[in-house]
């Protein structure tokens, strides 16, 4: 997966289409992420305690890392990313600019 926690992110497809955000959480088992203020639903909590109130929660659901694109640092633009050997580290690269990102 070509994603970080951290990264900007464009959403290509679904309900939330053209939007973007930044990546709060990966999920490389099933190929998921998360992205702050996507796909956001209503949890409701019961009272854990006597006497205490119940709770509406916002939680931000995971979805399938393909609806979404990474936007490049450097050209600002939603962009495919490859990765290369530079010395003896492995770098992700912009495939439209060739920056590193």
């Amino acid at each position: 997966m070509n994603f970080k926690k951290g990264d900007n992110v464009k959403i290509i497809s679904g309900a939330y289409a053209k939007k973007t955000g930044v990546i709060s959480a990966v999920i490389r088992e099933s190929g998921r992420i998360s992205v702050d203020g996507i796909n956001v639903f209503k949890k409701r909590t019961k009272p854990k305690k006597q006497g205490e109130k119940g709770q509406v929660i916002s939680v931000s659901r995971p979805f399938d890392a393909s609806n979404a694109m990474l936007i490049c640092k450097s050209c600002k633009k939603p962009v495919r990313v490859g990765f290369r050997m530079e010395g003896n580290k492995k770098v992700r690269y912009c495939k439209k600019c060739n920056a590193i990102t």
